[in-house]
């Protein structure tokens, strides 16, 4: 599996986990330019959840979430300052991150308010 296809593959495995745990999915893969880029936008009852995924087939090269550099979480704050510009109903929201470890056996992760 290339790292594009491990990447949607967890992104598919988050948004069941966050459906069957009583978020709404509201977006996915929004892109608001070349380098800022939220994985999945939901609602958790009145809160607007930003979700970045993180996704590794095995912990070898390090744990997941050790990707969500400071970089990557400042492109993640442009995005949500463009969302929060055009969905201005939303009052309250969050930034949570998901891990996904795929082998030996399926492990999933889930920080909030990160």
């Amino acid at each position: 599996m290339k790292n594009i296809s491990t990447g949607k593959n967890g992104e598919e495995i988050a948004k069941e986990y966050l459906i069957n745990n009583g978020y709404k999915i509201l977006d996915t893969n929004k892109h608001f330019s070349r380098f800022c880029e939220i994985d999945i936008i939901a609602l958790d009852k009145d809160t607007l959840v930003f979700c970045e995924v993180k996704t590794r087939k095995t912990n070898i090269c390090g744990h997941p979430l050790e990707a969500i550099t400071k970089t990557k979480y400042n492109n993640i704050k442009k995005g949500i300052f463009f969302y929060l510009k055009e969905n201005s109903k939303y009052k309250k929201f969050r930034v949570d991150a998901i891990s996904i470890l795929l082998k030996p056996k399926l492990e999933i992760k889930h920080l909030k308010n990160i």
